[in-house]
């Protein structure tokens, strides 16, 4: 039974997102994403002023007659949220934790979804892969994705995006819209990560809290690794201390955004500390015009 105070909280969300997609995100969704899709319907004889480019070498070079392919653009699509419920998501140093973030982005671009009559589905994975909501339409389904993502308890604490990617390919064969959510604390996940886009309009979702960043100087504190369980007492008022821990904090998201870079998957960054939906319409305007300047050529 989930508490009350829970269920309160998934509705407040359903209804503040719900508002922000009508009010606010009205049109991005469906002219950045519907239509990206196309699968073949026929091959019919070529006639003059025919794009080459659509010819079908094989049934033309089997009839001896040029013959081209015919398009038809998918209406319906199926967006996946991949979830990362590591333990590094209960972390936050503002007014939410980082995977309370991650429910709130997962309701919006549900609900986007939803209103455009696509389906949604949900992975949550941490170093194992804790939960899977195949896709479905309707309100009641996003409600249940929120309840999944702000409410499951998973069993790891680790993180294994290649783990999560390998099994988004053995469940998903058709092309889908990836939302991959994580602070992509985590190595080995590019091979992955590469066969994925390969098949996948993949979007890279960032969620970083900003005390991963800048260590305050607050004297000396124990602190515990969410993932391995792991206590080390940090001399926060030594300088070098606070040097070395944004040094490696900017390590890290430098070969995170290089990896991103390389295999060519947009990104969406998210922090605790800032609104997100600026960014999510920044992100879809982005998408918007380089699909337009695309279409120019």
């Amino acid at each position: 039974m989930i508490p009350q105070e829970i269920m309160q909280k998934i509705r407040r969300i359903h209804i503040r997102t719900r508002r922000m997609v009508n009010e606010i995100l009205a049109g991005q969704y469906e002219s950045v994403f519907k239509g990206q899709g196309m699968e073949f319907r026929e091959v019919r004889a070529y006639v003059p002023g025919d794009d080459i480019r659509s010819i079908d070498w094989n049934v033309t070079a089997r009839t001896g007659e040029p013959h081209v392919k015919i398009m038809a653009e998918e209406r319906e699509m199926t967006v996946m949220l991949v979830v990362d419920m590591s333990g590094s998501g209960r972390f936050g140093s503002v007014s939410r934790f980082k995977n309370e973030l991650a429910a709130e982005l997962c309701a919006v671009l549900a609900a986007s979804a939803i209103k455009n009559n696509d389906k949604v589905g949900l992975i949550i994975f941490t170093d194992d892969i804790e939960l899977y909501v195949p896709p479905k339409k309707g309100s009641r389904h996003v409600l249940r994705v929120i309840r999944e993502v702000l409410y499951f308890t998973p069993r790891g604490t680790g993180t294994d995006i290649a783990k999560a990617l390998g099994y988004l390919g053995r469940v998903m064969h058709r092309k889908a819209v990836v939302f991959l959510v994580s602070d992509f604390m985590a190595q080995g996940y590019e091979i992955a990560l590469r066969a994925t886009k390969r098949r996948h309009d993949v979007i890279a979702v960032t969620v970083t809290d900003p005390r991963e960043l800048v260590l305050p100087d607050i004297g000396r504190v124990a602190v515990r690794d969410a993932e391995s369980g792991i206590e080390t007492l940090v001399n926060t008022s030594d300088p070098r201390v606070r040097t070395a821990y944004e040094r490696a904090a900017q390590q890290r998201q430098r070969q995170r955004d290089e990896i991103l870079r390389r295999n060519r998957v947009d990104t969406l960054h998210t922090t605790t500390d800032k609104p997100y939906v600026e960014e999510i319409y920044r992100f879809f305007k982005m998408r918007e015009r380089r699909r337009a300047g695309r279409a120019a050529v």
